[in-house]
């Protein structure tokens, strides 16, 4: 696989972990310490892409550095960025939009950027890199990974999804936050906005392919929403939100690339088990081929 030396890989790590009690971020899914990062710092350099930029908070800097270093190696290509050192000091994030621009110093060409604490499937980080060499458009071009939402949802409880439509071509054309989704007996259903919703809906989990002008624009709409939101200490500027206000001024098109992948992450206690089992279970597919490849 050919470097792709100008392709950042953007990992959001700043989040509190209240819900999981502790520092999600590294949390240990495989073996010999590994935590979900370090399995997308990998899949990310497996198609060439060996530059990463970590936005955490500077509390974690340290720990974050120490694991790294241990999983990786000294050489890896690391830069470090403290989200709750960039704008306006508050106890909770502003957000995953702020994360990014938080990051854009560090930043000089297109991005992937995830959740350090969600896990995409062994092909979804390739997918969304494929999509930035394929780009074409009159206007900067995005990717987005789009699931089926079916794989993303917990067995019990609701959670919100980003439910995506698109044209023929493939194009994003409407993103809506859809909160309170769950199972329902046979069905999945939603409370805001209310209505049942299909298994195979695309939903956005949060894994983008960027161009610097997203980037860069960001960075404008963040400043819009700081003036207007200065002192809530709630408020959130939300990546999925930014990307789709671009979208709609006609400033970036957004193309949904469809992947069966199963998604995996990590918001409470319970979910680190079912994390585990989940690595597990792709290391046994992985050397269950390896031996079949002999």
């Amino acid at each position: 696989m050919p470097d792709n030396p100008a392709i950042t890989l953007l990992l959001l790590a700043g989040g509190l972990g209240s819900r999981f009690g502790g520092t999600k971020q590294l949390a240990t899914v495989g073996p010999r310490g590994s935590a979900i990062l370090d399995h997308s710092i990998r899949e990310a350099a497996a198609v060439g892409v060996t530059r990463v930029v970590v936005v955490g908070r500077t509390d974690l800097d340290e720990d974050i550095r120490r694991h790294l270093v241990a999983q990786h190696g000294e050489d890896l290509s690391l830069v470090m960025v403290h989200q709750d050192a960039f704008g306006p000091a508050r106890a909770r994030p502003w957000g995953t939009g702020h994360a990014v621009v938080s990051a854009q110093a560090a930043l000089d060409g297109p991005v992937v950027v995830l959740n350090a604490d969600d896990h995409y499937g062994p092909t979804g980080i390739a997918k969304i890199v494929e999509s930035l060499s394929d780009a074409e458009s009159t206007v900067p071009s995005a990717a987005m990974l789009g699931f089926q939402l079916s794989r993303t949802l917990p067995e019990t409880g609701t959670v919100s999804r980003g439910v995506c439509t698109r044209d023929r071509a493939g194009r994003l054309i409407g993103l809506v936050e859809t909160h309170g989704i769950g199972r329902y007996g046979d069905a999945i259903r939603a409370v805001d906005p209310v209505g049942e919703l299909s298994p195979e809906a695309s939903v956005s989990m949060n894994i983008w392919a960027l161009p610097m002008a997203a980037i860069d624009r960001l960075a404008e709409q963040w400043a819009v929403f700081h003036r207007r939101h200065a002192d809530s200490p709630t408020a959130e500027f939300l990546l999925p939100e930014a990307l789709e206000e671009q979208r709609v001024e006609g400033r970036l098109s957004i193309e949904v690339v469809d992947t069966d992948e199963e998604w995996i992450g990590i918001t409470n206690r319970e979910d680190l088990k079912v994390a585990r089992v989940a690595f597990a279970a792709m290391r046994g597919a992985t050397e269950d081929d390896s031996r079949g490849a002999r």
